[in-house]
């Protein structure tokens, strides 16, 4: 696997406007931490990944689960399914009535 995630950590702070010093707040380290991961230079810890992703919103599929290849579909499922699963019937069936138009 390529442990090379820190574009990905990068880019979801970049997306939500948060600073590194911001983040590295949150996560109880240092903002030369944060930057190290960015750049490559340290991994996370799974316990640390798994925080990050909740401070961004995501889960941590989204957040390494697209550095495989092959992973990617599954990571998309499952993207979908947890949006699903925020909807309420009528959106389901909305959204179950406009998949069967795709088709």
């Amino acid at each position: 696997m390529n442990d090379n995630y820190g574009d990905q950590i990068k880019s979801y702070r970049i997306r939500l406007g948060l600073t590194q010093s911001q983040v590295a707040a949150e996560m109880d380290v240092t903002p030369g931490y944060i930057s190290n991961v960015e750049n490559g230079r340290t991994a996370m810890s799974l316990r640390l990944l798994i925080y990050y992703a909740k401070i961004m919103g995501i889960t941590l599929d989204e957040l390494v689960g697209n550095l495989e290849p092959d992973y990617a579909p599954t990571a998309l499922d499952n993207a979908l399914m947890a949006e699903i699963s925020k909807m309420n019937n009528s959106e389901k069936e909305k959204l179950l009535e406009t998949i069967k138009i795709w088709k």
